[in-house]
């Protein structure tokens, strides 16, 4: 069954690029495209996606907004079924601003500048409930979680339930370095499926919900900056 997407953004150039990006994967089906918040909301409730892309500053309501709206909903009518995974995707990567989304609920945060391959990567991981953020926001936003960037000790981390071999220990610092997991496969010089099986069983030795708590892990760890 096709992953079905709303895109809501008040630039017709960036919704037809979404499109096109999105449409040609034969699992995906764009349902619908809306200039902004009040019509995303409108949108999601008469199309019910699978996954929401929202802009942030939009006419009428801003993506952080709808965002909140859409959790807080969901929250109080459990009984309408599972709200749509939202990723947002915006042309400003302010701090606020992808804290401010992920505490309200959103499952991803791109900038507009990301590749094709990684819009369509977000979606897919949204689908299944995972989270995907912009590497270069990812790296900024975990890096002060270092021992190096204070001079401090390393603190008490999670240990895994069994130790990372060489290889996953590669991947996890390719990752929390930003790359995606076509970049992963490049630089290591691995298939695209060695590298999602080596993140598959880090995530289960770590007990991480997604990529982002394996990054924050590897900065936090230490592993991040071993080796350099």
């Amino acid at each position: 069954m096709a992953i079905t997407v709303v895109i809501a953004d008040d630039q017709e150039m960036v919704r037809t690029g979404f499109r096109m990006i999105l449409e040609s994967q034969p699992d995906i089906d764009v349902v619908a495209d809306v200039v902004d918040g009040e019509a995303a909301l409108e949108a999601v409730e008469r199309h019910r996606p699978d996954v929401l892309l929202l802009d942030i500053r939009m006419p009428k309501l801003d993506g952080l907004e709808v965002t909140r709206r859409l959790s807080e909903l969901s929250a109080a009518h459990p009984e309408r079924g599972q709200r749509p995974r939202i990723v947002i995707v915006t042309t400003f990567d302010l701090d606020e601003y992808v804290h401010t989304a992920l505490r309200n609920g959103a499952s991803g945060f791109l900038l507009k500048d990301a590749s094709p391959a990684m819009l369509v990567e977000a979606v897919h991981a949204a689908a299944v409930g995972d989270s995907l953020i912009s590497p270069a926001i990812t790296v900024r936003l975990l890096r002060d979680m270092a021992p190096s960037a204070t001079g401090s000790a390393p603190p008490a981390v999670k240990q895994p339930a069994e130790p990372l071999t060489d290889r996953e220990a590669d991947v996890v610092r390719c990752l929390a370095r930003g790359a995606t997991n076509a970049e992963i496969a490049s630089e290591l010089f691995v298939s695209l499926s060695t590298v999602k099986t080596h993140l598959a069983n880090v995530q289960l030795k770590l007990d991480a919900r997604n990529r982002v708590e394996i990054a924050a892990w590897a900065w936090e760890s230490g592993l991040a900056t071993s080796g350099t």
